[in-house]
């Protein structure tokens, strides 16, 4: 690049940068477009609306209430991947949507879920059950309700005999047109319901109406018996929006309970204003701290790395607000791991650029062939975290699956940062005359340590943790009476409303009213919630005995002169359902599995793989049995925690495979222990920055945060250095193991044999 388009690359970069940072920071318009301020909060920290429902048949069985439930968490999770939906009693149940403020626009748009009723025209007796009102042009029912209908048995079907729906494009065979329709397929039971109906209707010519939400959405007459079990919601100018909307709907409303909405209210935030605040200071300290610490070890790059690395921050706030996502804990650990995974390829190509100009190549040589030669360990590593986001993505659901895309688009965007922009202002700050070796670095020989001499010290090392997790859980469980301290999230308990006297802010109740709840329950896992335009706070904590709620009553009333007698309580569940925790646990494994297959695939052997799989899994055991000895709560920013390790310890070994498989056709003439040792050496410096500069943004976050946030970044920096020291000491271990014990030479490919040659 010539000195004045280097000039001009680096003025646009500026004024993209500025830019960018006005966006972020300010936004355009009134209404401040693109701002940060305007990112979709959860409700842990910006609240939301909470709607109750209650059921209205009477006692409904435990199975019910649960099937109910977890068919509204998938509706609720429409609005917002982070929604919350739990028990209350045992006949309510409590939706919890985040970012919204208008309880009535959500309580339309939810409807009344679950009224999902196939209606025959005629009786027995002959009286029509819906007739025809020309003046609305809409079918009503004729002076009965769906309560009376379903007694007499005009109701053929509900909405608990629907299998699927599915939108679908047909031609209308009157007019030859295409129309949007919605196709049901019935159970094995609704199968032979509607086999039976639509035969009876057939008989005697008439109409089998779908009536959902109170309204009849079809009314399709029945001209032949239909056995196959499906059926077709049609409406004259129904879009193809529209019909996937409602097939959307009835896949997921047909509720085995008819509810009817008794409260909705809008809540505020779980953490207040300050976890905010903190987050963004700490956030903002840790990059400025990373961009000295890049620009002081790796010098002119180290500077056009954090240049990088600040337009990446930029376009990540931006794009979190231009794609709609809503940001809690766990998507903030998605947004710090893809933080770190920029400044780790950053890290690896000015590594290889020192190693290129120490080799006694120039340094426009050395900056070409740094950025080749690290592309295939940055493309492996993202690839393999992507599959895992990918994963998470299309099989979990609510914060795992916003973790995942907020993880995915943090990736995508570090990529672009690394490879393209970095290389760019590197590209720009040579061509404007910055040609000095000694503004580069030179990186020098440093003498090999011998991990492989030392692996069973290491190996020794890392079972003795390991035999320390499932030794602490027998302990915990013994003197705790359970291995890990779940959550409400996890585990339920008891939700106590508080009409205080004064209107006292989150903060306020965090430093008051908390400690006098936590010493009467005993309980360090306390979530409170305000009623936003009241005084009224829910407070929820583990499940109470009656004499300890009765305890806490008196405390409110003796610290804060609280009411009693209007104090009221209820039993809630698990905002973490069974079948969210299942589809979790399924998606983590499938990822692990593609993962190994990739890893497999790209590196033509399984022992690479399965070495990584391995250390993998040894670092999600150790973060594990931290949580089990610390006793930090288990709730959702457990399992975030987790998914974050999953993603960031693979990309650290993956670095040092790829400079295993690089050097493999040399092993004819060096020992293969040594190779893996000078491999490791080589990315030994690799490793320690790109660990300690995450590890400087969690610590920050640790120092500064409030104290959930704490019990969050405190197992993510244990996760960090495990997963520095599997990589360095374990997983070349692991594979000069298998490789010595299967005794298997290498076999380098002909591509392989032809670059050796080359050289």
């Amino acid at each position: 690049m010539k000195k004045k388009q280097s000039i001009i690359a680096l003025v646009l970069a500026a004024i993209v940068t500025v830019l960018l940072g006005w966006t972020m920071i300010k936004g355009w318009g009134p209404t401040g477009t693109g701002s940060m301020k305007n990112i979709n909060l959860g409700l842990d920290l910006s609240g939301g609306v909470s709607i109750t429902y209650q059921a209205v048949k009477d006692n409904p069985t435990d199975e019910e209430m649960s099937d109910t439930r977890y068919k509204l968490e998938q509706r609720a999770q429409q609005y917002s991947e982070e929604a919350q939906v739990y028990l209350q009693g045992d006949n309510r149940i409590t939706i919890e949507i985040p970012g919204a403020t208008d309880a009535t626009t959500i309580l339309e748009e939810m409807g009344k879920p679950g009224s999902l009723y196939f209606i025959k025209q005629t009786n027995d007796d002959g009286t029509e059950n819906y007739t025809y009102d020309s003046s609305t042009g809409e079918y009503v029912l004729n002076g009965k309700t769906i309560e009376e209908l379903e007694e007499d048995g005009s109701v053929v079907l509900t909405g608990k005999d629907v299998e699927s729906a599915e939108a679908m494009h047909q031609q209308n065979s009157t007019t030859k047109a295409t129309e949007s329709v919605v196709q049901l397929k019935m159970t094995d039971e609704g199968k032979q319901k509607f086999a039976d109906a639509t035969q009876e209707a057939y008989s005697a010519g008439k109409s089998i109406g779908i009536y959902y939400d109170e309204k009849f959405v079809s009314v399709p007459s029945v001209n032949a018996v239909i056995s196959d079990g499906t059926a077709v919601i049609s409406g004259g100018n129904m879009d193809w929006d529209e019909a996937t909307s409602l097939a959307s709907t009835l896949r997921i409303g047909s509720l085995s309970l008819k509810l009817e909405e008794i409260n909705s209210s809008v809540v505020g935030a779980q953490l207040g204003s300050a976890a905010v605040s903190t987050s963004v200071k700490a956030g903002a300290i840790g990059i400025v701290l990373i961009i000295l610490f890049l620009a002081i070890v790796y010098r002119l790059p180290g500077i056009a790395a954090g240049w990088a690395l600040l337009i990446y921050v930029e376009l990540n706030l931006i794009a979190l607000n231009a794609f709609d996502l809503t940001l809690t804990l766990p998507g903030i650990a998605g947004v710090i791991l893809s933080i770190g995974m920029a400044v780790d390829a950053n890290v690896i190509i000015y590594a290889r650029i020192e190693e290129e100009i120490g080799a006694g190549k120039t340094v426009h040589a050395a900056i070409r062939d740094g950025f080749k030669k690290a592309a295939s360990a940055i493309l492996d590593g993202n690839v393999t975290t992507l599959i895992a986001a990918a994963v998470l993505y299309a099989l979990a659901s609510g914060s795992v699956r916003g973790f995942a895309m907020t993880l995915a688009l943090g990736i995508v965007l570090s990529m672009f940062s690394a490879m393209v922009v970095s290389r760019l202002l590197v590209n720009s700050l040579y061509g404007m005359g910055l040609k000095d070796a000694k503004y580069y670095g030179t990186k020098k020989e440093r003498k090999g340590f011998p991990f492989m001499e030392k692996r069973k010290i290491f190996f020794t090392i890392s079972c003795i943790l390991l035999l320390a997790v499932p030794a602490s859980m027998i302990f915990m469980h013994q003197t705790k009476g359970s291995a890990l301290n779940f959550g409400l999230d996890f585990k339920g308990g008891t939700s106590i409303n508080v009409p205080f006297n004064e209107d006292y802010s989150i903060e306020e109740l965090d430093k008051e009213v908390e400690p006098v709840v936590e010493g009467v329950t005993k309980d360090s896992n306390i979530q409170m919630t305000k009623v936003v335009g009241g005084n009224n706070v829910i407070i929820k904590t583990r499940s109470l005995t009656l004499e300890e709620r009765e305890q806490v009553y008196q405390a409110m009333a003796d610290n804060f002169g609280v009411d009693t007698s209007e104090i009221t309580f209820d039993n809630i569940s698990s905002t973490v359902s069974k079948e969210m925790s299942q589809n979790a646990m399924k998606a983590v494994i499938i990822a692990v599995v593609c993962m190994l297959l990739y890893i497999w695939i790209r590196f033509r052997d399984i022992r690479f793989a399965s070495s990584a799989i391995l250390a993998l899994m040894h670092d999600i055991a150790i973060v594990f049995g931290f949580y089990v000895v610390s006793r930090i709560s288990v709730g959702s920013t457990f399992i975030a925690c987790m998914l974050t390790i999953l993603g960031y310890s693979i990309n650290s070994t993956i670095v040092i495979f790829d400079r295993i498989r690089e050097n493999l056709p040399e092993l004819k003439r060096e020992p293969i222990e040594s190779l893996v040792d000078r491999c490791i050496t080589d990315t030994l410096t690799r490793s320690i920055y790109s660990s300690l500069t995450t590890f400087i943004t969690i610590f920050v976050l640790f120092v500064m945060g409030v104290s959930s946030i704490r019990d969050f970044a405190a197992p993510l920096m244990v996760g960090i250095v495990c997963g520095a020291y599997t990589s360095v000491c374990i997983t070349g271990a692991l594979w000069y193991v298998m490789k010595h014990v299967g005794k298997n030479k290498y076999v380098p490919s002909k591509a392989v044999q032809n670059k050796t040659k080359n050289k």
